[in-house]
């Protein structure tokens, strides 16, 4: 809390310590996904025929981890931190409408905000201090998947293909002009977090790409209007989401161990069963990674779940069968599926 004073009363001060010809930008991210686009402006601010310099950072408070120890700031605060970026210039105000905050961003004048994974709604307040705009890096192929889990949601509907799109932010949850995108295949094994680090990857690439049109103003003519009509929500994720029922498809199955991967994670309730004292134990694992079987893989019996060359088997509705690879015991490490057999020592097990 003291750091998070500190950075907001101080940014005012400084930012008036050294007057620049370059533009000055603010960068707003949390997550380490965010890290990538903060590089990618820092990196192209300190080329010398660069026309803007990151004037500060903004970013979620610090927040307690490892059992509610230690307070820590976000990976993007961290990381702005070890590269030497002025401690006063990190705001990190709990919500983006605190007249402090917006007081401290007014003394910046900004020209240019840019977020990535922000995490905290913009009020029209904010919307209206950089008088060129705030341009988004959003990990979807927009008017698609608007809102808090684009990627993770893609990867539930199982899409072959997504993108990621820069564009301007309006009041409306992710509904701004687009001004440029790209779009990717989608590998049916890649995981969330992959996904999430190679999009914001390339969205700081396209940003650094479309900033000389967002200077000139360029940007404002070309943006394109999104079709609401062909909208499509991406709400966050939930702790209850995240149990598999293998009365669905293993297709089904396999998109949602995909893309609860990372946080909140996939859970199952498996029976283990001791044939020759007829105790039976539930476990409830999660599901690390997967792949659906091929049709020589899919078995008759409607409850056991057997191995087959380093998997673990299970029957799942529609006559498909999931293949589990690796998964995690609560407390334990995560362990291969031939790992996991040996622990077994010889007891059977059937899905619940």
């Amino acid at each position: 809390l003291t750091l998070r004073r500190l950075f907001c009363f101080h940014a005012s001060a400084s930012a008036s310590v050294t007057p620049s010809k370059k533009k000055p930008l603010v960068f707003l991210g949390s997550p380490q996904v965010a890290v990538t686009v903060l590089d990618a402006l820092l990196k192209s601010s300190s080329s010398p025929d660069s026309n803007f310099e990151v004037a500060a950072i903004v970013t979620q408070p610090p927040s307690r981890r490892e059992r509610g120890k230690k307070v820590y700031p976000s990976p993007v605060a961290q990381h702005a931190l070890d590269r030497g970026f002025p401690s006063d210039l990190i705001l990190t105000p709990e919500r983006a409408g605190e007249e402090m905050f917006l007081s401290s961003l007014r003394d910046l004048q900004p020209e240019l905000c840019v977020t990535a994974a922000y995490g905290n709604i913009l009020p029209t307040k904010f919307l209206k201090i950089p008088p060129l705009g705030t341009v988004n890096v959003h990990p979807s192929l927009l008017p698609l998947y608007r809102g808090a889990a684009p990627v993770q949601r893609a990867l539930q509907d199982g899409v072959k293909e997504t993108g990621v799109s820069l564009a301007f932010t309006v009041r409306a949850l992710d509904a701004g002009p687009v001004i440029a995108y790209e779009r990717f295949e989608v590998d049916d094994q890649i995981k969330a977090p992959e996904l999430l680090e190679l999009l914001f990857s390339e969205g700081s690439k396209l940003l650094i790409r479309e900033l000389p049109s967002i200077f000139d103003g360029s940007a404002k003519v070309k943006a394109q209007p999104q079709d609401d009509s062909k909208v499509t929500l991406a709400p966050k994720l939930t702790p209850e989401e995240s149990w598999l029922s293998f009365d669905q498809d293993a297709t089904v199955l396999h998109n949602k161990v995909r893309a609860f991967a990372g946080w909140p994670g996939t859970r199952a309730k498996i029976a283990v069963i001791d044939e020759t004292t007829s105790q039976c134990d539930i476990l409830e694992p999660k599901i690390i990674t997967t792949r659906v079987s091929s049709p020589e893989n899919v078995q008759n019996e409607v409850d056991d779940i057997t191995f087959i060359k380093g998997a673990l088997v299970i029957p799942c509705g529609g006559c498909s069968t999931l293949e589990v690879l690796e998964l995690q015991l609560p407390g334990r490490k995560v362990v291969t599926a031939d790992a996991f057999r040996n622990g077994l020592r010889g007891r059977k097990l059937k899905k619940l």
